[in-house]
């Protein structure tokens, strides 16, 4: 570990462990049985402590010795006896500190300990000293350091200054670059006096970073402080950036389920008795607070006041970059009249980051249509079978309405009014910070510099974003592509992460224009049914995607192939809401539960994840991150006897389950997964009624 190589105990050395060992056993047997008594006698005491300084890893220890000095405290006489059996506390976390100054449960001993406020935080300051110069990057004792210097109440600004002389003495000290960013967080929230405004504070950062990091390249503790002055450098308040309906677009929705909004939009199935329509709002990050108060919809024949927003993809804390809500409009809606619906986002505060920064007001505003369409025709069609076959698409860039296309998909996208606009502090900052890059990687062939390249030239784009169109800035993506492909080749370790940085920047550069979005975009006929309806379809097939992103600039893909890439899940997949149609077949996706974003698609009918590594695996750890059908937090309105009686062991197939049992399908492929037999088939069909295709077959 940390470049320290290991080598065989000699022949003495086991001989002496094996006694220690034989000790150690029988010091915890006395003590357990301490323990379980709350016997807390001096003769139990000291036997704690000969086991604490011999193996300092022994939490029942350390919690055994808390229980015995409440227990001497209590029936302490006087102050000196309770400061008397402090000092024996203190002495024996050093003493055992000693022996291991990494151990978790001897630092934690050592803070309870000065909570009661009888010991002297010079004394522990020194300490601290010589525990620092034995490991100055003892991330254990800086952060002791931390709970001393606030117990203390030494100024920030002077730990900073420490955190200064520790870099000096040692570029490569991780814990004092950690540190450094604390301090800083906390100066510049706090708008001290020279940490006010960020835009110097940073500024002199970024110089004093780049004098460790043309020192030493190689070292990535710099690399690492670097990232974070980017990360503060490109921090803003959360915003709306995109938006479904898009602002201004004009959809049409029937009560038999079909959706068109402008020319270029495919047709979309809705149960005839739902009547609703979703709304999807993409913010730049993950935040929470969207509600009927901070989000008001006003439209004639819906009240917006009893909306229900949902987070996609929330984290434990209910915090989502997406979030969705349907707009019903009741059967006496049935009228090719343009109903305006007018949203506005953060209407009252309430809408916050993670960090706790507030969302920006913004409005976005789209019309719709409600009409009846042919039912029977409807019907017919969702019958027939769905082919992903070569001859059933047609480039978009042939056709005669490719100006049109491209206006249309224009449109999707969030107006500029809405956008924020980059500072000009921001993108000097990146720039210069891009050029020093480059200069370093003109002497050294760097692998971490240019992944730090590659992270500055994503940002410069993301800033170019916020900014005018004909502003005349330049985007990086081809750079960015042709780093990541060395790094793949210099760093094979890390090649899974390279893959998603890479398949991110790509996916980045397919949606930052039409112009592009156009390559991508086919148009779906059978020519065996040349009275279905043609439908746009996004292919993204073979591009050697292992990571899915940018899919709040996809909210309004209705069709989209992502067949024969890498994919091992498909986490981003829930914003798409319209999506009726997915091509997953020939990935990397080794379980069901790997498939659990799409759960969210209520409007999915035809489905392939054929030819995937389904069931190849022995071990799926995803399977113990999921929610079983036994919890009774899902499945509970399921009658499972009903599976036991017809023999299908729910047990062997819960994952599926889990994915399938609230999809609408109409079909499905799942041929070439090792798991894929005649029980799992049998087992699909039970939980998905409307299944008219598997595999091929027709289940009628």
């Amino acid at each position: 570990m940390h470049g320290r190589p290991r080598k065989a105990p000699t022949q003495e050395e086991q001989e002496a462990s094996s006694l220690k060992a034989v000790k150690l056993r029988e010091l915890q047997s006395q003590l357990l049985n301490f323990h379980r008594n709350k016997i807390y006698t001096k003769e139990a005491v000291d036997i704690s402590t000969k086991l604490l300084e011999s193996n300092p890893e022994h939490y029942t220890g350390w919690n055994y010795r808390k229980l015995s000095v409440q227990n001497l405290l209590e029936s302490a006489l006087d102050s000196d006896s309770v400061q008397s059996i402090l000092d024996e506390e203190l002495r024996l976390v050093e003493n055992a500190l000693k022996q291991n100054f990494k151990s978790y449960g001897a630092w934690h001993h050592r803070k309870w300990i000065l909570s009661k406020g009888h010991s002297s935080t010079d004394k522990e300051l020194r300490l601290l000293g010589k525990f620092q110069k034995l490991d100055a990057r003892n991330f254990h004792a800086w952060n002791y350091r931390r709970f001393i210097t606030a117990l203390k109440e030494i100024p920030d600004e002077k730990e900073l200054q420490y955190t200064t002389d520790m870099i000096y003495d040692n570029f490569s000290n991780y814990s004092a670059w950690h540190n450094r960013s604390v301090l800083l967080s906390h100066l510049m929230e706090a708008r001290e006096e020279g940490y006010s405004g960020k835009e110097n504070v940073l500024g002199e950062e970024f110089e004093f970073v780049r004098s460790a990091l043309f020192t030493d390249p190689d070292d990535q503790s710099g690399w690492f402080y670097h990232l974070w002055l980017l990360y503060q450098t490109l921090k803003r308040e959360p915003l709306l950036i995109t938006s479904w309906p898009s602002i201004g677009s004009n959809i049409q929705l029937s009560v038999n389920g079909y959706l068109d909004g402008q020319s270029l939009l495919p047709v979309l199935h809705f149960k005839s008795k739902a009547r609703k329509y979703p709304i999807i709002l993409c913010f730049n990050e993950a935040v929470e607070g969207v509600n009927s108060s901070t989000v008001t919809v006003e439209c004639e024949y819906h009240a917006g006041d009893d909306l229900i927003w949902t987070p996609l993809s929330a984290n434990k804390l209910d915090f989502a970059q997406a979030w969705l809500t349907y707009l019903n409009f009741p059967d006496e809606v049935n009228s090719l009249k343009p109903y305006s619906v007018k949203i506005t986002v953060a209407h009252v505060p309430g809408i916050t980051s993670l960090s706790g920064a507030p969302c920006s007001t913004t409005h976005t505003s789209f019309t719709v249509c409600v009409s009846l369409h042919d039912l029977k025709h409807a019907e017919v069609q969702t019958m027939e079978r769905f082919s992903w076959k070569e001859e059933n698409f047609r480039a978009r860039a042939t056709q005669p309405q490719d100006a049109n296309l491209l206006h249309s998909l224009g449109n999707l996208k969030i107006t500029m009014e809405n956008k924020p606009i980059a500072s000009d502090w921001s993108m000097d900052t990146i720039s210069t910070e891009i050029a020093h890059c480059r200069e370093l990687l003109s002497a050294t062939n760097c692998k971490i510099g240019k992944l730090t390249l590659a992270r500055l030239l994503m940002a410069h784009n993301t800033l170019i974003s916020y900014s005018r169109p004909n502003d005349g800035a330049e985007i990086h993506y081809d750079e960015i592509l042709a780093l990541y492909r060395d790094l793949m080749k210099m760093d094979p370790k890390h090649l899974c992460y390279y893959e998603d940085e890479y398949s991110l920047a790509l996916l980045k550069q397919l949606t930052s224009n039409t112009e592009s979005l156009l390559k991508y975009s086919y148009e779906y006929q059978e020519s065996t049914s040349p009275s279905m309806k043609s439908n746009l379809c996004l292919r993204l097939s073979g591009l050697s995607l292992s990571r899915l992103g940018s899919m709040e600039c996809l909210l309004w893909v209705q069709m989209l192939d992502l067949s024969h890439n890498k994919l091992r899940s498909v986490e981003g997949l829930e914003a798409l809401q319209l999506l009726s149609y997915l091509n997953l077949s020939n990935n990397k996706i080794c379980s069901f539960t790997a498939l659990e974003p799409i759960r969210m698609l209520k409007a999915l009918q035809v489905l392939d994840v054929s030819y995937n590594e389904i069931g190849a695996h022995s071990v799926d750890t995803s399977r113990y991150l999921c929610s079983s059908p036994m919890n009774h937090a899902v499945g509970n309105d399921w009658n499972f006897e009903e599976f036991a009686n017809g023999g299908i062991k729910l047990n062997d197939h819960w994952d599926a389950f889990l994915v399938f049992k609230d999809l609408n399908l109409i079909q499905l492929e799942i041929l070439g997964n090792p798991v894929v037999n005649d029980q799992l088939k049998a087992f699909l069909f039970k939980i998905m009624p409307a299944l008219k295709w598997l595999d091929g077959d027709n289940c009628n």
